[in-house]
């Protein structure tokens, strides 16, 4: 389930400073993942992660199935 982040995001957690967002930025929604750290009891994004536009995640989620197949053979 998602939490409202501090700019109003929606965010997903994936391990306890990691998370999935999704946001506007200038007009245009934005799927990210992105290391957080805590800054006095307020989390506040890091320098690692990346932001994609939805034509990425699109892209992203149609690969979903070869993707899975790949980590499948090197697990």
């Amino acid at each position: 389930s998602s939490t409202k982040g501090p700019g109003g995001e929606h965010m997903f957690q994936l391990s306890t400073m990691r998370f999935a967002t999704v946001s506007e930025f200038r007009g245009r929604v934005m799927v990210g993942i992105r290391e957080y750290y805590d800054a006095g009891g307020e989390l506040k994004p890091g320098k690692k992660g990346i932001s994609l536009t939805l034509e990425q995640w699109t892209s992203l989620k149609e690969q979903m199935d070869e993707i899975d197949e790949a980590v499948k053979e090197l697990s």
